[in-house]
C-alpha cells in the first residue's frame, strides 16, 4: 500500500465491482457517518479498528466519486474495494475495506443483520457450533421485496437442533410486525421486544448468530502482480503433479495460501491473461484470488482455508464423523458455487474433491477453476498422460476435448461419490483405460454403500452420455439444498452413513 497513518502502512482503494456487495454507488450527498463492523485483517489499520468500533465518515475524492448504498454483511465489495475514511474521534484518515463498514444507526450496522443470504445459508450458519438455542439473524426476504425474515435456532425432542423462520412484514405506514398484535416503528425495536419476551415465537431471542469476517478482495492498492519477496512461504500444505501449496504471509501480516507452479507447467503470459478473468469471479463459494507472481515459478496467492482440500478432509478422522446431512450440505455448497460459474459462462474443467477447500464450519469453496486449460505438460493428456483425471472427466471431454459446463456437471456427479464414500477413488478396481472404454458405452458406477436411491438417481442424471440431458447446476443446487424437506423428508439420524 501507499501512504502512512501514525507511521503505519495504510491500504489504498483497489479493485472494481463484482457481483452483489456493500457499495453499488449513488450520487454523492456529502460526508456520511459509518461504523466499523470488523477488526481489519491488516496490521496497518489495526489502530482504527480496535473495539469499541469507532465511528467514521467517508471522504469524497477523485477516485471515490460516489458514496455507497448499503448491502449485506456477507457480500462482496464493489465500486472500490478500499475507501478513504476519517475517524470522527481522532481526525485521522486512512483506507478501509469497504465491506467492513456500515452507516451509523442503520440496520446494516446491527450484528444480527445478515442481509441478502438465503434460507439454506441462514440455517447453515445458525446450526454451526457456538450458537445457543434462540440464536437468531435477520435477512432480506427471498420472496417479498422490502420485507425481512427472522431465522431462529430452536430445539425439540423430535427434531433436535433446527431453524425456524418468520416473515417480518412492513406496514404501509412504515412500521414492522411479525404478528399484527405487536407492531414496531423499526426492525431494531422489533428485535429488542423479542429479546425480552418470546410472544409467540418458538423461543426467546438470545444472541446474534456468530459469523466470520468477510473476505477482502485483493491485498492492497496495485497489489495484483506482486513481488516474490513480499511472500514468505511458511509451511507446505500439499504437493501435486504441478507444484506445491503453502501457507504463507504477505508483507509480514496477512495469512494467505500460495500455489507454486513448477517451471514449464504453463505459459506465464497465458496464465496472466486467464488470471485477469479469474479475479473477476467473486462468490462466497469460490476461493478468492488475491494476487499473482507472474514470472516463473508462478505463484498464485489466494485466501487461506483452515482444513485444506475436501479430499484429505474426508479421509481424516473429522471426515469419518460426517453424516449424510453434512455431506449433502457440502455438496449443495459446491453446486452453489458452480451455479454461479454457470451463470458467468465459465468452465472449471477439473472439478473434484481435491480441488475443493474446506474452511471453518464445514464451509466449502471451489479452487483451481480454469487452470487445467493452461497446463502444457504432455502428461496432462487424456490419451496417454498419467496425470489427466480421466475418472472425473466426461467422455466427450476426455475423447474429443469438448469441455463445457455440462462436462463439469458430469465431474460433479463423480465428486458426489467421493463425498458419500469419504474420499474413495472413483471406479475402484478399474484403470483409466478401462474406465474410458466402459463409460463410453454407458457404464455407471454402482450406487455406493449408504447412498440413498434418490441421491444416486441424481448422480446417474449427471452421467448421461448426451451432455444436454444432464441437469443444470442451478437445479442441482436447489435439489441438494431442499433434499431433506422435499426428497427425503422421512430421513432419520439413525439412517446416517
Amino acid at each position: 500500500g501507499q501512504g502512512t497513518w501514525n507511521g503505519l502502512c495504510v491500504l489504498q482503494e483497489v479493485g472494481a465491482r463484482a457481483q452483489g456487495g456493500w457499495w453499488p454507488g449513488r450520487g454523492l450527498q456529502g460526508l456520511r457517518g459509518c461504523r466499523l463492523l470488523w477488526p481489519c485483517p491488516y496490521s496497518g489499520l489495526a489502530c482504527i479498528l480496535l473495539r469499541p468500533y469507532p465511528q467514521l465518515q467517508l471522504l469524497p475524492s477523485a477516485r471515490q466519486p460516489r458514496l455507497p448504498q448499503w448491502g449485506h454483511r456477507q457480500g462482496h465489495l464493489s465500486e472500490g474495494d478500499w475507501w478513504e475514511a476519517r475517524s470522527l474521534s481522532s481526525g485521522q484518515t486512512g483506507y478501509i475495506p469497504s465491506n467492513y463498514v456500515a452507516p451509523v444507526d442503520s440496520i446494516q450496522a446491527e450484528e444480527w443483520y445478515f442481509g441478502k443470504i438465503g434460507r439454506k445459508d441462514s440455517e447453515r450458519q445458525l446450526l454451526s457450533p457456538g450458537n445457543p438455542r434462540g440464536a437468531f439473524l435477520i435477512r432480506e426476504s427471498e420472496t417479498t421485496k422490502g420485507a425481512y425474515s427472522l431465522s431462529i435456532r430452536d430445539w425439540d425432542q423430535a427434531r433436535g437442533d433446527h431453524v425456524k423462520h418468520y416473515k417480518i412484514r412492513k406496514l404501509d405506514t412504515g412500521g414492522y410486525y411479525i404478528t399484527t398484535r405487536a407492531q414496531f416503528d423499526s426492525v431494531q425495536e422489533l428485535v429488542q421486544h423479542y429479546l425480552e419476551v418470546n410472544d409467540g415465537l418458538c423461543h426467546l431471542l438470545t444472541a446474534a448468530c456468530t459469523t466470520v469476517k468477510p473476505q477482502t478482495l485483493g491485498l492492497a492498492k496495485d497489489a495484483w502482480e506482486i513481488s516474490r519477496s513480499s511472500i514468505a512461504l511458511e509451511r507446505r500444505l500439499g504437493t501435486g503433479c504441478f507444484g506445491d501449496v503453502w501457507l504463507g504471509t504477505w508483507n509480514g501480516s496477512t495469512k494467505v495460501a500460495v500455489k507454486t507452479l513448477k517451471p514449464g507447467t504453463m505459459s506465464p503470459k497465458a496464465f496472466l491473461a486467464e488470471a485477469q478473468i479469474m479475479k473477476l469471479l467473486r462468490h462466497d463459494k469460490l476461493v478468492q484470488l488475491y494476487a499473482v507472481v507472474s514470472e516463473e515459478p508462478i505463484y498464485i496467492v489466494t485466501e487461506f482455508l483452515c482444513h485444506g482440500s475436501l479430499l484429505e478432509f474426508l479421509k481424516d478422522r473429522e471426515g469419518w464423523d460426517l453424516r449424510l446431512p453434512q455431506l449433502v450440505d457440502m455438496a449443495a455448497q459446491v453446486a452453489e458455487g458452480m451455479a454461479y460459474m454457470e451463470r458467468m459462462n465459465y468452465i472449471h474443467r477439473d472439478l473434484r474433491a481435491a480441488n475443493i477447500l474446506v474452511g471453518e464450519r464445514l464451509l466449502c469453496k471451489i479452487a483451481d477453476f480454469g487452470l487445467a486449460r493452461l497446463i502444457e505438460d504432455d502428461e496432462y493428456n487424456p490419451h496417454q498422460g498419467t496425470k489427466f483425471p480421466i475418472k472425473w472427466t466426461a467422455p466427450e471431454a476426455a475423447l474429443f476435448g469438448r469441455f463445457t459446463i455440462k462436462s463439469d456437471v458430469w465431474s460433479f456427479g463423480i465428486l458426489l461419490t467421493e463425498l458419500i464414500t469419504k474420499g474413495r477413488v472413483p471406479y475402484p478396481g478399474m484403470n483409466k483405460r478401462e474406465v474410458l472404454e466402459q463409460v463410453e458405452h454407458g457404464y455407471h458406477m454402482p450406487c455406493p454403500t449408504g447412498c440413498p436411491a434418490s441421491l444416486y438417481e441424481v448422480m446417474e442424471q449427471t452421467w448421461r452420455l448426451d451432455p444436454e440431458e444432464r441437469p443444470t447446476f442451478e437445479y442441482l443446487q436447489s435439489f441438494l439444498e431442499d433434499y431433506f424437506t422435499s426428497t427425503e423428508p422421512q430421513y432419520q439420524p439413525g439412517d446416517e452413513t
